[in-house]
């Protein structure tokens, strides 16, 4: 009998290639850039909003936030036709989400503290703005590292994570050395807490979200080592929503299909556990533990 996790990933990878094939059932809004004012400091920030097809205020939304990669900017996830940023559109467009492009200190960002500060304010707003149901970060690249070390210092804050290609060790990182230490106020001997505490590594315990991990193999750019270990850090602690999609001869991109495949099995696992916290409450039964639908393959290693 074929497992229930394989049969999981037949679906999600089926889904993935329809989307590649066919029309969508709700294009995203026209992109809207918007701006807010940091804290603290008070510059200016900026960030890109597409709405669901359809859009009703008095409706509650989930939103995806995504974070662009080293050299980009809020664009890159709006506009570039690579598999990652199209891919996400896609998915936001299919699931009803709204899509948000985050700046988060632009080219060169990977998430110091000035950007942290600039998404905790944004994920602030966007709650202000929409009734918000489940919130979701996504990236690739710096973007994938990004959506780790947020994700792991405000685990409050987000209900899902989709990292792709990017390290979950800033300590071990050494490739744009010059950018990440502006960025974080000085190099590792200098700040050696700040890159400490942006390794989420050594934090898994803090992902108590559904997670999903793409890595290639044959990445020199971002190394795949450091995401590979925090994964298997997340299945010793019994994490059960919990996806890496690990291609051994990817280089530093993720397919269209994968990314698909990636940012569904993270909708259905926040999905399924509003849906279970709805009935624990509604019903006054003690809650159970229980494995997500998600994707497995040979490439794909949802946990046990």
């Amino acid at each position: 009998m074929m497992p229930r996790a394989v049969k999981c990933l037949a679906l999600v990878l089926s889904l993935a290639t329809g989307l590649a094939g066919c029309a969508l059932p709700g294009p995203l809004g026209e992109p809207v850039e918007k701006t807010f004012r940091s804290t603290p400091g008070g510059d200016e920030q900026k960030y890109v909003v597409m709405l669901p097809d359809g859009f009703d205020a008095g409706r509650q939304y989930d939103i995806l936030i995504v974070l662009h990669g080293h050299g980009s900017d809020r664009w890159q996830y709006v506009r570039a036709q690579r598999g990652e940023c199209k891919g996400a559109r896609d998915v936001a467009a299919r699931y009803g989400l709204i899509y948000v492009s985050a700046d988060y200190r632009g080219k060169t960002s990977w998430m110091g503290p000035a950007a942290e500060a600039d998404v905790v304010r944004l994920i602030g707003l966007l709650r202000k703005e929409y009734r918000v149901r489940h919130l979701l970060l996504a990236g690739a690249s710096m973007g994938g590292t990004s959506s780790l070390i947020f994700a792991a210092l405000h685990p409050g804050l987000v209900d899902g994570v989709v990292s792709q290609n990017g390290t979950a060790n800033m300590m071990e990182y050494d490739k744009f050395q010059g950018a990440i230490s502006a960025s974080y106020g000085g190099d590792k001997t200098q700040k050696p807490e700040e890159y400490r505490k942006r390794s989420p590594e050594r934090t898994p315990e803090r992902f108590t979200m559904p997670i999903a991990l793409c890595v290639g193999g044959k990445d020199t750019t971002v190394p795949p080592d450091s995401v590979r270990r925090l994964y298997a850090r997340l299945r010793e602690l019994g994490r059960k929503d919990l996806l890496l999609i690990d291609r051994p001869d990817g280089g530093h991109s993720s397919s269209y299909e994968d990314t698909v495949a990636a940012l569904e099995f993270a909708i259905h696992a926040v999905r399924a556990r509003g849906a279970h916290e709805s009935e624990k409450h509604t019903d006054g039964k003690p809650d159970e533990p229980g494995e997500a639908d998600g994707p497995e393959d040979d490439g794909a290693q949802p946990a046990p």
